[in-house]
């Protein structure tokens, strides 16, 4: 990193700003070619994982199975800063391993704590979730191997 000073040492932001981004984009690659898919996520600071859920097919879906590398970036951007010339940010990036999750446990875990994350009243829809339909839905996981941070000097996250 050429700026030391934007970087973020401290994990309590860095958890802060991929719980704080309201999607993460993850960057991937097949057959030498790209593909950039932003995603809703959850992240899950014990397991130290970013997990997300899909449709059954797409293109998404062929990459990721193609390829399980990832590089991704969450970002919290409080725009211009006016009268500065500078942008209120901080981002994350990361790599990791796409993984699909098989386990009806873990499934429920991935659903319920999204939900708890993203909505307003989640006990609520969480009571109304049938456990079999989110058993039948794909959730992947993303095993974060790699975790780098910066922002700028004046942002709160």
């Amino acid at each position: 990193m050429r700026r030391m000073d934007k970087a973020i040492e401290d994990e309590a932001i860095i958890r802060k700003v991929f719980n704080t981004a309201q999607y993460v984009t993850v960057a991937l690659s097949k057959d030498d070619q790209p593909y950039l898919v932003s995603l809703s996520h959850l992240y899950d600071e014990g397991r130290n994982c970013i997990y997300f859920h899909s449709a059954s097919e797409g293109k998404k879906l062929d990459y990721m199975r193609a390829n399980s590398n990832v590089w991704g970036q969450a970002v919290v951007d409080r725009g211009y800063h006016e009268d500065e010339c500078s942008h209120l940010y901080a981002t994350v990036m990361f790599s990791g391993k796409v993984t699909f999750v098989d386990d009806p446990d873990e499934k429920w875990h991935a659903f319920s704590s999204m939900t708890r994350k993203l909505d307003s009243d989640p006990e609520r829809l969480i009571g109304s979730m049938s456990r079999e339909n989110v058993i039948n839905t794909v959730v992947g996981r993303i095993d974060i191997d790699y975790i780098t941070g910066k922002k700028s000097q004046e942002i709160e996250v």
